[in-house]
């Protein structure tokens, strides 16, 4: 095996290792670390010091870190530590391996009423355990819904949260939030309670649905104008699709008054568990992560199990009691049926399908399986265990586990594995025109006992 450069290593904040800068924000940038002692990825958050200057915006951040920590909950981001190194401050939180709501609506448009219905089902649940620590989040909206690969959701982003105990960081009077998900009394400045949240969970419910918020504001639109059709009650768009019992769910959390909204959000998960048949969260992550991996939005990988749904139907006792007489009449109509397009039902399915080609990197010599010529860049995804740093020739690097696939000219690449612990590792591919591929490499000394 050929010899890697050696690299800079990652910068040191207390028990963590910064890998990357992942994101900004208006308070603070936002990195990928490692925290070596558990050999795990998590998220630092720190706010910008230009901010350090106003100590209420230290507070806030604090808060946020008390806020978050305070709910432990599966569908609630959690958070390992708070503090201060060399002057800057920050936030040890989970990573979650998946994008967000917003970014998945902005690849697929829209999502189908069934799977927005789980979605909305997961999210009530982590906000009842919110408001059940006396915590008003008041930024509910796509961007701060994370959806990881396995189909976890989870709330994310204390920034803004309230809890009934805290002195008021806000001054009366002074607008907070995200429009258009913010309620009407939010957008007034006015003290708001758990209804509030519950306006902004109806608000992003229905946007997953159709595809837009129920009251968009327009660049030219002002407050008192999105107020008056908050008022109104008109959507600019309808839940066409969506069963009767999640449209009546949504317009329950619409309402302009407080007092004639969905009173708390553990009604609404009883609704939503009543009408979905008691749903498990596993059965929910199983349901949501398949979903969006059918519209490309997450990746099979190779080191870890692949979701699939096995749920199935039995018919029921009254429709057997009523048409069992057809069954062996249709079935035997099937097999007629079968036996004249089975030939060619089989040359279309193959001709449909196109496999993967993939490559397995281990100690020993990487499996080729031959794959169909296509068109265009190739698309490659990693897997690697427990984790790597994957970095190409053009000076691209990212950290594994990731969702996404990498688009790369045709021809021959090296890509190289790196684990501070385990050590570096090539792997040189020869890639084709279109081709998809997974490349997959595990440690040598991570598979040891």
């Amino acid at each position: 095996m050929a010899t890697v450069p050696e690299k800079a290593r990652p910068k040191k904040l207390g028990n963590f290792e910064v890998l990357q800068e992942i994101g900004q924000g208006g308070m603070g940038v936002v990195y990928l670390a490692r925290q070596p002692t558990l050999d795990r990825l998590i998220v630092l958050k720190k706010i910008r010091r230009e901010l350090l200057l106003d100590a209420s915006m230290i507070e806030r951040f604090r808060r946020e870190a008390r806020a978050a920590a305070t709910v432990q909950h599966q569908n609630v981001v959690a958070v390992h530590d708070c503090f201060e190194f060399r002057g800057d401050h920050y936030i040890a939180q989970e990573f979650v391996d998946g994008p967000d709501l917003h970014a998945i609506l902005s690849h697929i448009g829209r999502i189908d009423p069934r799977i927005a219905a789980l979605i909305g089902l997961e999210v009530i649940r982590g906000l009842e355990e919110i408001h059940a620590r006396g915590i008003v989040h008041r930024d509910l909206k796509p961007a701060n819904i994370l959806v990881g690969s396995l189909g976890q959701t989870k709330i994310a982003d204390f920034g803004i949260a309230h809890g009934g105990k805290w002195e008021g960081l806000t001054r009366p009077g002074t607008l907070v939030g995200s429009v258009p998900y913010m309620s009407p009394e939010q957008m007034l400045g006015k003290q708001v309670d758990y209804r509030s949240d519950l306006f902004s969970f109806g608000v992003m419910l229905y946007e997953i649905i159709a595809g837009e918020p129920p009251f968009p504001k327009n660049s030219d639109d002002s407050i008192e104008a999105l107020l008056e059709r908050i008022e109104d009650g008109k959507y600019d768009k309808g839940v066409a699709g969506a069963p009767r019992y999640l449209a009546r769910l949504i317009r329950a959390c619409l309402r302009a008054q407080p007092t004639r909204r969905i009173p708390t959000a553990m009604h609404a998960r009883r609704i939503l568990e009543k009408r979905l048949g008691g749903i498990s969260p596993v059965d929910c992550r199983r349901k949501i992560a398949v979903y969006f991996r059918s519209c490309d939005v997450f990746q099979t990988a190779e080191d870890r199990t692949e979701v699939r749904d096995t749920t199935t139907r039995e018919p029921g006792r009254k429709w057997l009691k009523r048409y069992g007489w057809l069954v062996p009449a249709g079935a035997a109509a099937t097999m007629v049926a079968l036996s004249m397009v089975g030939g060619q039902a089989e040359e279309a399915d193959h001709a449909a399908r196109t496999p993967e080609r993939r490559i397995v990197s281990t100690p020993s010599t990487p499996a080729v399986i031959p794959a169909v010529a296509r068109s265009g860049p190739a698309r490659l995804r990693f897997a690697a265990v427990p984790w790597a740093e994957i970095r190409l020739e053009d000076g691209t690097s990212f950290y594994t586990p990731r969702a996404a696939p990498i688009e790369i000219q045709s021809g021959r690449h090296t890509i190289v594995f790196e684990h501070p612990r385990f050590g570096t590792a090539q792997v040189v591919v020869e890639l084709e025109p279109g081709e998809h591929r997974l490349i997959h490499h595990m440690f040598a000394e991570a598979s040891r006992p």
